[in-house]
């Protein structure tokens, strides 16, 4: 039924015209901002999904530095309990050195001289093996948890006493007392190498355990990497754009645009035209 009073199809075309003009308008910002979710009503579930996993991400970066790190400060220690070991081997040669029939207790007491310092030298190891400002092999230091995943579980303890236990085991065994304290005779110098034997066997179980640590940190780090790689793609999969697909539909949007805005343009002419009716 031919109106003037009401334009419907303007109204219409209007409305198309709007509704095409957003659809662009929502394309061009995917496009700029090169997600596929610009707001929460585009995709609901996969933004809250999306950021999810972008939460996972962020920890899981932080995870990798920290296995990173774990592994650094286990290989500190490993190194202090390193030269503790080449140092209990000077000190075997030298009890060794002395238990032999050729020096005399005069030459022995020039052996020992040695053999004190480095009683003292291991101490020492053990004292200024740090790791940011904080000894490692004295014993003071406390078990450490190192967060390498997205859990508050996903941690790494590292038993910094199982370490330092070779200088503890070390002091134990009479080094710093007795007959076993000096190798200036043969006799002293047969304690001290039985000593300086069972020492020796606590400072490789305790590099045993630094390089399982050591270990478990590297392929901690390998499988977070992994992880990070596997989120990333999907992540990408849910939040991303897709470039081809979404240029197609702004192209598409852009013509249903300039279609809607020449039948607007058609409509408003339509009351024109009926007004002729009553010429």
């Amino acid at each position: 039924m031919p109106v003037v009073a009401t334009n419907t199809a303007a109204n219409s075309a209007l409305r198309f015209l709007n509704y095409n003009s957003s659809e662009a308008s929502s394309s061009v910002s995917k496009l700029a901002s090169g997600s596929r979710i610009v707001k929460a009503s585009d995709d609901a579930a996969g933004l809250a999904i999306g950021t999810r996993l972008n939460a996972d991400v962020t920890s899981l970066t932080q995870a990798g530095i920290n296995a990173s790190q774990g592994a650094s400060v286990v290989q500190v220690a490993d190194g202090g309990l390193s030269r503790i070991a080449d140092v209990l081997q000077r000190m075997k040669a030298l009890a060794a050195q002395s238990l032999s029939g050729v020096p005399t207790n005069t030459e022995r007491g020039f052996i020992d001289a040695e053999f004190q310092e480095l009683v003292l030298e291991i101490t020492d190891v053990a004292d200024t093996t740090r790791f940011n400002g904080q000894s490692l092999l004295d014993g003071a230091a406390a078990a450490a948890d190192y967060f390498v995943g997205t859990d508050v579980s996903d941690t790494i303890t590292v038993d910094f006493q199982n370490l330092a236990a070779a200088t503890a085991s070390f002091q134990a065994l009479a080094l710093f007392s007795g007959a076993a304290q000096a190798v200036d005779t043969a006799v002293n110098a047969e304690s001290a190498m039985a000593a300086i034997d069972n020492a020796i066997n606590t400072v490789s179980e305790a590099r045993a355990t630094a390089g399982a640590l050591i270990s478990r940190f590297e392929f901690r780090g390998q499988q977070i990497a992994t992880s990070l790689e596997n989120i990333d793609a999907a992540k990408s999969a849910i939040m991303d754009v897709d470039l081809a697909a979404e240029q197609s539909k702004l192209v598409s949007n852009q013509v249903l645009v300039q279609a809607a805005v020449s039948a607007v343009s058609q409509a408003n002419q339509i009351p024109q035209s009926l007004l002729r009716v009553l010429q």
